[in-house]
């Protein structure tokens, strides 16, 4: 009996150790959970994130924000918002004044983000004080159209016509500021040429007229207006990046007759000023996974538009030259918006 009482003794010991320790298991699981999912983070995201882009539905911007928001596996949606306006700056301003929790983002252009700052003389945000770089999307030309009665078939015969016609021609875009803009100020400071800068609330009132003939040239960016240059309901003369792009092989570049002509936009995703580092990061993985699959890449590439994605600090370093590099053309052409 006194053995048996032993045996039992031990085995009503080992047992309270057990769910003793059973218990403590129980009472760590959740913070080890929790110390596994987020180390030192908050969780991210927890809720919708919104999207800003800052033109009208239709342009590159907004397809590039589509494709993000229809591949993304964040866990929460990504809902598209065009807040277009000011050359970008009412889209990109609302943005910067956004709380810093990742959950609101701008689609970036190099206008909002490197040009505007030189054409506004008060700007609603700093370009790079109030916003986080997240990463480069993608890049394009811009492709130098007129309008088919518009008696030029090449570059050079453009230029000629101008100087024969000196601010007769108009040249439309989407607003002060953008790309489009500045790309035809670029090319009227490299060449010599005048012609008339005709802004627009969106590109969706200016192709109408470039069609028409009310305007007779634009600078707009390839994935907008090659499909219709394909058309033939508007004619493209030129590109203008350095390179021929593989979406329009046979289309040559403005620096195959302007030698040093190059505007290339591009595209980037910024948070607030602020966002904590580890949700930059979460941000700019999911970034590079969904504009790397093959399919992306491909939809991408028929409309003119060059996958390239960066860090943030690839980022912030290219912004500094483009800022740089906008100035000086903005300087020199006396382009303002105000």
């Amino acid at each position: 009996m006194t053995a048996f009482r032993a045996t039992r003794r031990r085995f009503l010991c080992k047992a309270a150790t057990t769910a003793g320790l059973g218990s403590l298991l129980i009472a760590l699981t959740p913070s080890l959970a929790n110390a596994q999912a987020s180390p030192g983070a908050t969780a991210f995201p927890t809720k919708a994130i919104r999207l800003v882009v800052t033109f009208p539905p239709g342009g590159a911007p907004d397809i590039l924000a589509r494709l993000f928001s229809e591949k993304s596996a964040l866990g929460q949606s990504i809902v598209v918002d065009n807040k277009p306006g000011a050359g970008g700056n009412i889209g990109a301003d609302f943005v910067a004044k956004s709380p810093a929790d990742g959950h609101t983002l701008v689609l970036a252009t190099v206008g909002t983000h490197a040009i505007n700052g030189s054409l506004y003389s008060k700007m609603p945000y700093d370009m790079v004080r109030d916003f986080a770089p997240v990463g480069h999307i993608a890049s394009a030309p811009n492709l130098l159209v007129v309008t088919n009665s518009l008696p030029v078939k090449n570059v050079a015969e453009f230029i000629a016509y101008l100087k024969a016609n000196p601010d007769k021609v108009s040249f439309g875009s989407p607003g002060i500021g953008t790309s489009v803009h500045v790309s035809g100020e670029l090319f009227r400071s490299m060449t010599g040429t005048k012609m008339q800068h005709v802004p627009y609330k969106g590109r969706q009132f200016a192709i109408p007229d470039l069609v028409g003939g009310q305007i007779q040239a634009m600078f707009d960016n390839m994935p907008s207006a090659l499909p219709m240059a394909k058309e033939g309901k508007i004619r493209a003369l030129a590109q203008t990046t350095a390179q021929r792009s593989q979406a329009a092989p046979d289309v040559p570049t403005v620096a195959e007759t302007v030698p040093g002509f190059e505007a290339t936009t591009w595209f980037a995703l910024f948070a607030p000023a602020g966002t904590p580092r580890e949700i930059v990061a979460r941000l700019n993985g999911e970034m590079q996974r969904v504009f790397r699959l093959p399919e992306v890449v491909e939809k991408m590439k028929t409309l003119g538009l060059e996958t390239w994605v960066s860090t943030p600090e690839e980022l912030a370093r290219h912004q500094a030259a483009e800022i740089a590099k906008w100035s000086k053309v903005v300087q020199e052409s006396g382009a303002r918006a105000d």
